[in-house]
């Protein structure tokens, strides 16, 4: 997982602590006097829940992890679970001893098969201080009241291992010549005319099969294939729309034909090891590569362009193959 995505993982479960713990060392404080009358539990949790509206379940356990309430939601009480053993649970199976409140990783529900997260308040003794049982709520996760602000994608190199049965067939394989690798510069002159004038924020050429993908930015939520010939056919950009380059894009203009001419050169560079399909997003600056050993790449489009093909030639193998960070 991303860095960049763990702490935005981070940041939003400090926010959901924070608006938990409080309410819950209060009811905790509340159930220590009643423990373990269930009768007396159930109504507890029914009041506390009502502060709470993103909480889908409250419950009471004891040191255990076995049930001593029943499960308490918004539209009643649900006294089947009851007497549950819950301590085989991802939310109990790690319970830190020296904390009061714990909130669990996300995990998927055994009844509703969902992402879902546990938070944990120890119920202590008033004057003791002994712990005498647990609060349990669960929140189905597309209920919480988060930012959810959308994660940017890091604009760094990243190389993903591929299938490990390609890789080990790699020089068993030689490759054969596509009808896209004998009409790269139609091709190549397609694609930039599509991209520059006529819409397509992200496109990847699939040299193996000589088809490809685009998105347009007037309808970002389809994606369209052109096959062979639409691919060299220069009236093709009649069925797109005239459009001016996005000033927001990342990538400049004048450098989508030298990046699709390295595509080509990438596919060329070897018989055994080669370039499967090549990818550009104008938006996020980021150069997808895919090769015959199944090794992907994502990488700014300036480090890219930067390398060139030398570095690619220097030790191709290792290049496109081999994987630091996964």
């Amino acid at each position: 997982m991303a860095s960049t995505q763990q702490k935005t993982i981070s940041r939003q479960r400090e926010t959901l602590s924070e608006m938990l713990r409080q309410p819950l060392q209060t009811l905790a404080t509340q159930c220590s006097k009643v423990l373990p009358d269930r009768d007396l539990l159930n109504p507890l949790l029914k009041a506390a829940l009502q502060d709470l509206p993103f909480i889908k379940f409250m419950y009471v356990m004891n040191t255990d992890a076995v049930q001593i309430s029943d499960n308490v939601s918004h539209e009643g009480f649900l006294p089947e679970h009851f007497g549950r053993d819950r301590s085989v649970r991802p939310y109990t199976k790690n319970l830190p001893a020296d904390e009061a409140f714990f909130l669990s990783d996300a995990y998927i529900s055994l009844r509703a098969k969902r992402p879902s997260i546990t938070a944990i308040q120890a119920i202590h003794h008033a004057e003791t201080h002994t712990l005498l049982g647990y609060i349990g709520v669960d929140a189905d996760t597309r209920d919480l009241p988060l930012t959810r602000k959308l994660v940017d994608e890091p604009a760094i190199w990243r190389q993903i291992k591929g299938d490990p049965a390609i890789r080990a067939s790699l020089f068993a394989q030689r490759r054969e010549e596509s009808l896209v690798d004998q009409h790269s510069d139609e091709v190549i002159a397609i694609m930039e005319e599509l991209i520059v004038d006529h819409g397509i924020f992200h496109g990847k050429i699939h040299f193996s099969n000589s088809r490809a993908t685009i998105w347009l930015v007037d309808d970002p939520y389809r994606y369209r294939i052109l096959d062979f010939e639409a691919m060299t056919a220069p009236d093709i950009v009649l069925t797109y729309p005239r459009r001016d380059y996005p000033e927001n894009a990342i990538i400049p203009a004048d450098r989508i034909r030298p990046m699709l001419e390295l595509f080509h050169e990438l596919r060329m560079m070897d018989d055994v090891l080669y370039l499967r399909a090549g990818s550009i997003n104008i938006f996020n600056g980021i150069v997808g590569l895919t090769f015959s050993c199944d090794g992907s790449h994502y990488l700014p489009y300036d480090e890219f362009i930067h390398k060139g093909i030398d570095f690619w030639l220097g030790k191709p193998s290792d290049a496109a193959c081999v994987s630091n960070q996964d």
